[in-house]
Parts: structure tokens; C-alpha cells; sequence
């Protein structure tokens, strides 16, 4: 597995190897722990040293299966050993929304029943999408004090990783089957105590204790059921 923030979200650095560099910017490595733009979580940015040279990531992304480092003035090569360090304050604050998401997310579906449509996580405010034909604007303030009711519970986040089958036995996995290939075999399940159960590829924080407490900040309306919600953490009770 080269995608190796999957097992462990908290590597800050790491040691890698280049195997291919494309336009003198564009770096795949045998090993990374810099996190790919993808699922609503924004891409990991950082450096990649080598012989003393720092090259700054700009941008990490998958493409063809592959796990690309977009680098400023690059003079790596295949073979060239490298040391990758994150920008772990960027990377920490996207966990902990991220976990974050995941926990107002199951309240919005416990409570409603709405699918989650979308989300998107930002550096000052993250958004959710649900699809829901009519929302009750007090229900929805509730959901802030309920969310920071959780997180003030201090529960474990586990990652595991599940055989397909065994996987899709969890009840709240078997709407998602249809959306892995055939091919996935293995699949990664992120569970947050008795609040939430969900294949997930993003990173996470190891305990809801290190979450901020939110503040539901915007609701609108973005047509026929399809509702979105804006949340922030409040400095004020950052916890980390």
C-alpha cells in the first residue's frame, strides 16, 4: 500500500522513493503520506527534500490510480530518495473537520433520513449536502448542540480495514456496494463509537476530544431537496 496516511493519518514525514517525475514537476513516489484532493477533503501541500533541497508541494492528486506530487523547481529524478514532510497544521485542521462531517452527518441522516449528497471541506468552514424535500430551521440549530455533545464524549475513531463481504454486512454499507468496482477487495471503514459507520479513504482524528466545537453558521436552500449546511469551529473552544 503506498498510500500510507490510509493506516496511519498522524505521519507528519516519511521516507520515499521518486519512481517517475513527468514535465520536471509532476512526482510519483513507491510511498507517500501526502493526501490527494479527493471526496470533498482538500489536498495535502508540503515538501519533498532531497540532498538538502527542499522542492514545495503545491498540489497532491491521483490520476490513473496513481498518487501525483506537483512540485515547484524540481531536480529529482527516478531513484532519488527523498524526505517528505507535511504541512501538518493544514493537514491536522482537515481531519478534524473532516471527523467532524462525518458526525453531523449521521445526526442529519439519524434524524431525517436524508442521504448525504456532498461535502466539502475548507480551511475556514466546511459545507454538507443532503437531500431533503422540506427543513425545519430550528431542527437544524439543534443539530450544532448535538454534534458538540458528541464530540465532548471523547469517542474513539477506529480505522479498520474489512474484506468486501464482511464489509457489506454492515447495514449502513450496503447502499454504498454498487459504488465500488468489483475489483476493490478490500475495503476501509472508518467507525466513531456507536455514532457512525462509514467506507470512508479520508483522514481522521483518533478521538472526538480533538475536535473544536462547531457552529452552524448557514442553511440554504439549493433547489428541489437538495439542502445545504455551513459549519465553522469556534476558536474560542479549540481544543488542540
Amino acid at each position: 500500500m503506498n498510500a500510507i496516511y490510509l493506516k496511519d493519518c498522524y505521519l507528519k514525514d516519511f521516507e520515499a522513493t521518486v519512481e517517475s517525475v513527468t514535465d520536471d514537476k509532476y512526482v510519483i513516489l513507491d510511498r507517500t503520506a501526502f493526501y490527494p484532493q479527493s471526496g470533498g477533503q482538500p489536498h495535502d501541500t508540503g515538501k519533498l527534500i532531497h540532498n538538502g533541497k527542499e522542492c514545495k508541494v503545491v498540489f497532491t492528486g491521483k490520476f490513473s490510480g496513481k498518487i501525483s506530487h506537483e512540485v515547484a523547481e524540481c531536480n529529482l529524478k527516478p531513484g532519488d530518495h527523498v524526505k517528505g514532510i507535511i504541512d501538518w497544521d493544514r493537514r491536522y485542521l482537515f481531519m478534524k473537520y473532516h471527523t467532524a462531517c462525518h458526525i453531523l452527518s449521521a445526526i442529519i441522516h439519524n434524524e431525517t433520513g436524508a442521504k448525504i449528497s456532498g461535502n466539502q471541506i475548507g480551511e475556514e468552514k466546511t459545507r454538507v449536502d443532503f437531500n431533503l424535500e422540506k427543513f425545519d430551521r430550528e431542527q437544524i440549530s439543534s443539530y450544532q448542540e448535538k454534534v458538540n455533545e458528541i464530540i465532548d464524549r471523547n469517542i474513539d475513531v477506529n480505522i479498520e480495514f474489512l474484506p468486501r463481504d464482511e464489509a457489506f454486512d454492515i447495514p449502513s454499507m450496503v447502499k454504498l456496494k454498487d459504488a465500488f468496482p468489483p475489483d476493490v477487495q478490500e475495503i476501509r471503514i472508518i467507525n466513531i463509537g456507536d455514532i457512525d459507520t462509514q467506507a470512508c479513504g479520508g483522514t481522521h482524528v483518533k478521538n472526538t476530544a480533538e475536535i473544536p466545537h462547531i457552529e452552524i453558521f448557514k442553511v440554504e436552500n439549493k433547489g428541489k431537496n437538495n439542502r445545504r449546511i455551513y459549519f465553522r469551529f469556534l476558536v474560542e473552544n479549540k481544543k488542540d
